[in-house]
């Protein structure tokens, strides 16, 4: 016993042991959600992290869309509860609106 203790001390003063994810390790980050609802996204602005999903999920009764004002991105028209995911793989910002209700709008920035 005394030994394993000795083990793990010296793992641990060499930074060989690992207690939780790690983005170095290659582990992908969680994807991030946006609700659009009541004719606004929810929230308008979102920072994440590079490698990050984001989804949009469509809470309305009615049609909206998820366009990216330089056309990084652009999701088909999203009826009640349907989807749209996008992943994030450069840093930047990236304002983005719904194409039918061009008042709506918001922004991922990707850091």
């Amino acid at each position: 016993m005394k030994r394993s203790v000795a083990m793990v001390i010296v793992l641990v003063a060499l930074g060989l042991v690992v207690t939780g994810p790690r983005a170095d390790m290659g582990e992908a980050p969680p994807a991030t959600e946006v609700r659009i609802d009541n004719f606004s996204f929810g929230p308008a602005e979102l920072t994440v992290r590079v490698g990050t999903t984001v989804k949009w999920t469509n809470r309305d009764d009615i049609p909206h869309t998820v366009v990216s004002t330089d056309k990084v991105f652009k999701s088909k028209v999203l009826d009640t509860d349907e989807t749209f995911s996008f992943t994030f793989s450069v840093a930047g910002t990236y304002p983005y609106f719904c194409s039918i209700h061009p008042k709506m709008t918001g922004q991922v920035v990707v850091q």
